[in-house]
């Protein structure tokens, strides 16, 4: 038998908000080595009916079922098992005979618009983050279903359950009804205390406490691929596993090691940056900072601030192609190195830059209004986001300290911004620790590890630390010149409030 053959094959789904992916783990006991190999990558399709955006969901399925057909064909009796990771918040309602009541909104359509106010109206700010502990965002899960009840879009009366995005694919996959934990606790509707939802934010809000059943825990074995899966797809009966379904959840079980003393930045479309606690922090300054305190593997927590990463460059980047103007990943940061820097700054966080028809003149216009000079070019342009960005994640940083139980020594980098080298370099300096990175695809492989674990190939969340050390190339990126950043604080500071 050859070491191939030997091998085990585990299948991530690994759904993010601008691209999505099957991707199989290959596993060498013997050797203890874990390999990525990518099967199907995809877009992830939004639509736009009568102004209202939606997830074309039936594509994103489509895709994922050529993919799992394609790993058939390459591993065959090797697949173990299928885990589903996506982004956060978004939803499908579904109905008493199973079927989807319509096509998922995105987060970021309009009917969210002015109903955080009105919900507050109803409860106040305090008493939803004690319920929750969770980061007030307009596209949380709680004032899209709002939306719901007071508007005219959805079907949320006719619905018999809520299944966010994972849960939905693995539904599919094998007819398992389930909520799983880390993707429910984003909702800002679960008591991270209790560990149930919360009844009080349920009645007060009239949200159908019927939709929200028990949660399950990651790693939970939810069932196997249904039969008229299995005969599509050309896979055996194979496991489907509720891995961390918060894509987030998956990259922070992906960390590089087991150090202390480090922060965490997941780094996409959202850059996400936090601690690993054990308990939540749910007091006034946890409120007034805007932490969140999201449930992970092993019931650990993440408590962490939610900031607009690559979406603003994912924004220009496609209005530039429409204007003919292709840049690839590598062509936007070699121009972003070639200005000079700290010309001009934003809050990637503000309320302008949230969804604008137009991105590159939403920076500008910002620009403007602050009294700063506008992005001469699409270079100068993606400087200015690259420089925000690293004086944003310089604030949210040092309002991390206040909560670690140690001096925080470094970060941690995962996801796709670590082939950043550029913005690594910059996020360096303005922390003045060190940036470490993990590995890109770090929502793959935590949820690839959480099925090992599901399937006692390892032993423990910290077994799988381990193996990620040894499985994936590490940088490290040292601080080199903080004056910039230091010198450029109080401007920022004041930027915030704009």
């Amino acid at each position: 038998m050859t070491m191939e053959a030997q091998s085990k094959v585990y299948l991530a789904v690994d759904l993010g908000a601008t691209s999505g992916r099957v991707i199989a783990g290959v596993w060498s006991a013997d050797k203890r080595e874990l390999k990525l190999e990518t099967v199907n990558r995809f877009p992830s399709p939004i639509n736009r009916v009568d102004g209202k955006l939606h997830w074309d969901i039936l594509g994103i399925y489509s895709s994922i079922k050529r993919g799992l057909k394609l790993a058939a064909s390459t591993y065959g009796d090797r697949i173990e098992s299928v885990g589903v990771d996506s982004w956060a918040v978004d939803y499908a309602l579904i109905d008493t005979n199973g079927a989807m009541l319509g096509n998922p909104f995105h987060y970021r359509d309009s009917r969210t618009e002015g109903i955080m106010d009105v919900v507050f109206d109803k409860v106040p700010k305090e008493i939803i983050y004690r319920e929750t502990g969770i980061q007030f965002l307009f596209i949380n899960t709680i004032y899209q279903l709002y939306a719901e009840i007071v508007g005219s879009e959805g079907a949320l009366q006719g619905a018999r359950r809520i299944l966010f995005i994972p849960d939905l694919i693995s539904f599919w996959l094998s007819g398992s009804l389930h909520q799983e934990r880390t993707v429910a606790s984003t909702s800002q509707l679960l008591n991270p205390m209790t560990g149930k939802w919360s009844e009080t934010l349920l009645e007060r809000l009239d949200l159908l406490p019927g939709l929200f059943k028990e949660v399950v825990e990651p790693g939970t074995i939810v069932g196997s691929l249904k039969p008229e899966v299995q005969k599509e797809t050309r896979l055996s009966d194979i496991s489907v596993i509720a891995v961390a379904g918060h894509d987030t959840a998956s990259a922070f079980v992906a960390l590089p090691g087991n150090r202390k003393g480090f922060a965490v930045m997941s780094s996409g479309t959202w850059s996400l940056m936090g601690l690993e606690l054990p308990e939540p922090q749910m007091g006034t300054n946890a409120l007034q900072d805007g932490f969140s305190n999201e449930i992970g593997y092993g019931n650990t927590v993440r408590f962490l601030k939610n900031i607009c990463g690559m979406w603003l460059i994912e924004e220009c980047r496609r209005h530039w192609t429409e204007a003919g103007r292709n840049y690839d990943y590598d062509e936007l940061v070699d121009l972003a190195n070639g200005v000079p820097s700290m010309i001009s700054l934003i809050d990637p966080d503000a309320p302008d830059f949230a969804a604008p028809e137009h991105m590159p003149n939403a920076i500008s216009t910002f620009c403007q209004r602050t009294g700063q000079k506008v992005p001469a070019d699409d270079a100068s342009l993606i400087r200015c986001v690259f420089d925000s960005l690293a004086m944003k994640y310089r604030y949210v940083f040092r309002k991390l300290e206040a909560y670690s139980d140690q001096s925080l020594e470094g970060l941690y980098v995962l996801g796709g911004g670590t082939r950043n080298h550029l913005l690594n370099q910059m996020t360096a300096d303005a922390l003045g620790v060190p940036v470490v990175t993990g590995p890109s695809e770090a929502t793959a492989v935590g949820n690839i590890a959480v099925q090992m674990i599901s399937n006692g190939e390892l032993d423990s969340l910290e077994s799988a630390r381990e193996l990620v050390e040894e499985s994936f190339f590490s940088k490290v990126f040292e601080p080199c010149d903080t004056g910039p950043y230091t010198y450029n604080e109080v401007r920022f500071s004041k930027l915030l409030d704009c």
